[in-house]
Order: structure tokens, then C-alpha cells, then sequence
């Protein structure tokens, strides 16, 4: 079975023995985000795979020599960065997360909940990989299903439930899993922050869905994510986090409280989307 993982404007990328061997068509023409970070100014398959390609290269990602500590933020307000933070503070007790050949992944090691988030974007499969696998662990990390390497986050949560833990972020791409994960946290009594990740594309009613049932939810070139959300707290405006509830908008106040720069604070009706801002072709 080969990894699938989607980035850069949703564009599916298949790689299989540390190799891109498939790149799908991007749904967006130009992001703000790798425009600033990576001076892409027009994202075609060929931008596709050379960011993967880097991914591979810089990383490890999909290959046994996986980095998992790599402390560097990509950006100030990513999820993993919001995740780490989080956890240095005590603010959560662990994470629910994918990582690449090794799937849905319990963890509470801050640097290693950055390691597997910093450069991920929307993973769509993977397989098993041992070394992965075992480096997870030894950094006291939980692999939910190692055998399939798995992405069920519900799953995942309710095994940080066995372990013992009860404020929890998970990370989710779908709206009939944030709902699944509601559910549980009222049948477990846990507190669950969910994050939505991974949206551009996204239908109406799935981010109507999303909104409803999510703590933060990370804009990426989504239409409806913008057009819908009323937000307690907006960070960025270019790719816009959003903290939707007080649990989020908390979360989001810890992570603020590692970032070295100068931060402005204001009060201002929400959402704030200067249109030349925006990924181009919105989706």
C-alpha cells in the first residue's frame, strides 16, 4: 500500500519507497502561505512535487529515517505548534494525531507532537513503517494500530481515554468525525479539543458540520470555512485560524504565550479577510 497525502492546494500525491511516483492536479492557483515561505507563486504539479520532495528529503517523511524531533515552527500558529504549546503548559494532557508510517498517534512528548506535525499536511493513507513505528514509542508516544497503521482518530481518542487521559486535542478533516468524537466525549466525559485541519474544498453543509462541532478549525483555501465561521478569536488573515469556542480560544492564548515576537491584540468584529490576502480561486 502506497502513502497518499494531499497538499498545496489539495493536490493528491502518492509516494511509495521514499518516492513521489503520482501527483494530482492543485485545486488552487496561488497560496499566501508558500508564496511567503517558500516564494511559490504559481502552484502547479511540478511545485507539488518538488515541496514533497523536500519533505522527503529534509525529514525523512515516508522512509524509516523519519525525523521526530524536529523542534523548528513552520508557522507561529499551525496546529502542532498550537498542540506543543499546549502541552509544555499543562493546558492538554496528550494529543491524538497522524503521522506518516504510523497513523493515528497518541502523544504527550511536545517536541514530538511538533516532530510529526510540523511539516504534515492532509494525510490520506499510509502504511506501517518499524522504524517509525519504534522511534514513536521510545519517545513515549502511542501508535493506535500499528499493524495497519490506521487514521482513526475517534479510535485514537477513546485509547487515550484507556491510558488514562481526559483533556485531549485531536485532530480531524471531516465533520461526521468531529460529530463522532462529540458523542464520545459525553459518553467518556472527556474534554475534547478538536481542530480541524486539512479543509480546502470542503462542501457547505461539511463546514457548517465542522464549525458546530470544532474547537479551532485552520482555514487553509477554503470558501466556506470564511463565509461561515463566527469566530472568538482570529489569528492570521491571510490563512486564518480560527478559535470558535472559549476551550479554543484558550488553547490559542497558551500558544501566544511562547511566541518571542511582538503580537498585536485587538477587538474588532470577526472575520477580518482582506480579499488580496486570500489563496487564489477559493474553494
Amino acid at each position: 500500500m502506497p502513502h497518499i497525502m494531499e497538499l498545496l492546494g489539495k493536490a493528491r500525491v502518492v509516494v511509495k519507497d521514499g518516492r513521489v511516483v503520482e501527483v494530482g492536479i492543485p485545486e488552487i492557483e496561488w497560496c499566501p502561505l508558500f508564496s511567503k515561505l517558500r516564494e511559490v507563486q504559481n502552484i502547479t504539479q511540478e511545485e507539488v512535487k518538488k515541496n514533497i520532495e523536500s519533505r522527503i528529503r529534509d525529514v525523512g517523511m515516508f522512509t524509516p529515517g523519519r525525523k521526530l524531533l524536529e523542534l523548528d515552527t513552520y508557522v507561529a500558529f499551525g496546529a502542532s505548534e498550537i498542540m506543543m504549546s499546549g502541552l509544555r503548559r499543562g493546558f492538554l494532557e496528550t494529543t491524538v494525531t497522524a503521522c506518516d508510517g504510523a497513523g493515528t498517534v497518541i502523544a504527550s512528548n511536545p517536541a514530538l507532537v511538533q516532530g510529526i506535525g510540523g511539516r504534515m499536511s492532509g494525510l490520506i493513507e499510509t502504511e506501517p513503517i518499524d522504524d517509525i513505528i519504534e522511534g514513536i514509542q521510545k519517545l513515549g508516544g502511542t501508535v493506535f494500530d500499528p499493524s495497519t497503521a490506521a487514521i482513526d482518530p475517534v479510535g485514537g481518542a477513546r485509547k487515550a481515554s484507556e491510558l488514562g487521559y481526559r483533556r485531549i486535542a485531536v485532530t480531524v478533516a471531516d465533520p461526521e468525525t468531529a460529530k463522532e468524537l462529540r458523542k464520545l466525549e459525553t459518553e467518556l466525559g472527556l474534554d475534547l479539543i478538536i481542530i480541524a485541519v486539512h479543509v480546502t474544498g470542503v462542501g457547505k453543509e461539511e463546514a457548517q458540520g465542522l464549525l458546530e462541532s470544532s474547537d479551532i478549525v485552520i482555514s487553509c483555501a477554503s470558501r466556506y470555512i470564511r463565509e461561515l465561521a463566527k469566530p472568538l478569536v482570529q489569528v492570521a488573515a491571510a490563512i486564518p485560524l480560527f478559535a470558535l469556542t472559549q476551550k479554543g480560544k484558550e488553547l490559542v492564548i497558551e500558544r501566544a504565550k511562547d511566541i518571542q515576537s511582538p503580537i498585536l491584540i485587538n477587538t474588532m468584529k470577526l472575520p477580518v479577510l482582506p480579499a488580496h490576502k486570500q489563496p487564489r480561486n477559493l474553494v
